[in-house]
């Protein structure tokens, strides 16, 4: 069967997780594919930074690796998250049927939700999301079954999706390893991406809640265009640019502070 390349950076990612350095002979063995795309793929992802290429392949780099690890991420930026909670909490009302991702942020706002006297039904793809909230009697909490991402806490793969079939969902709240004006909200596992864009598809509204320090960058897959998304709640102003093409796709932007 034929790998996408963005199936292939992922893996790429993943074995260099495990393994901190590997050359592209090692690659070629691991994904049956031929050193010439696996040159192409690690110049390319370089480009992206995640990675630094080396003579003959490639080792990830501090960046590249935070960014994989749930537990590194949590603790980045964690002012920026709870005023984006603060803010995004503003956009819930009582009795309805929300969605929150496995993100950092996304555990930031269930934090918060959990204090507040609100009667919810929360929806999450983040094992971490579902254990906080359950401590809220007024808070009924689905988890989407799954496999367990390894270095996360989040479930991965689309065997749980069915159960989406059978919930009305108000509002998904999701943030990404990045956001762009090409792609719109992207991140770097593949399996997770295409769970969370079946979500998108069956969510009645979307909002991005994205600390600024993942806008403008890249990441391996989209999970969501412009036109797909909402709102975008974010801690800094966006430059002009960006912000003119959101107003033009009927996005409006919030800042949290």
């Amino acid at each position: 069967m034929k790998m996408f390349a963005n199936e292939r950076r992922n893996k790429i990612i993943g074995l260099l997780n495990k393994e901190k350095r590997i050359t592209v002979k090692e690659l070629s063995s691991h994904l049956g594919v031929s050193e010439a795309t696996l040159r192409t793929d690690l110049n390319k992802m370089e480009e992206e930074g995640l990675l630094i290429r080396t003579h003959g392949g490639a080792v990830l780099n501090d960046e590249s690796e935070n960014d994989t690890n749930f537990s590194v991420r949590e603790k980045k930026n964690k002012g920026e998250k709870r005023q984006i909670a603060k803010k995004a909490f503003e956009f819930i009302e009582e009795k309805q049927c929300i969605l929150l991702d496995a993100s950092s942020t996304a555990l930031e706002f269930a934090r918060y939700i959990k204090t507040k006297p609100i009667r919810l039904t929360v929806v999450t793809t983040g094992l971490l999301t579902a254990l906080e909230l359950n401590d809220n009697p007024d808070i009924t909490v689905i988890l989407i079954g799954g496999v367990l991402t390894k270095k996360s806490t989040s479930i991965e793969g689309t065997l749980g999706i069915d159960l989406i079939d059978h919930i009305n969902i108000d509002i998904m709240f999701t943030s990404a390893n990045s956001f762009t004006i090409q792609n719109g909200l992207e991140d770097f596992n593949l399996y997770e991406v295409e769970l969370k864009k079946q979500i998108v598809e069956k969510a009645a509204k979307v909002i991005a809640i994205i600390d600024s320090s993942k806008i403008g960058r890249s990441s391996s897959a989209s999970f969501a265009k412009l036109g797909q998304i909402d709102k975008l709640i974010t801690d800094k102003p966006l430059d002009d640019d960006m912000y003119s093409k959101l107003l033009e796709n009927n996005i409006e932007v919030i800042l949290a502070n």
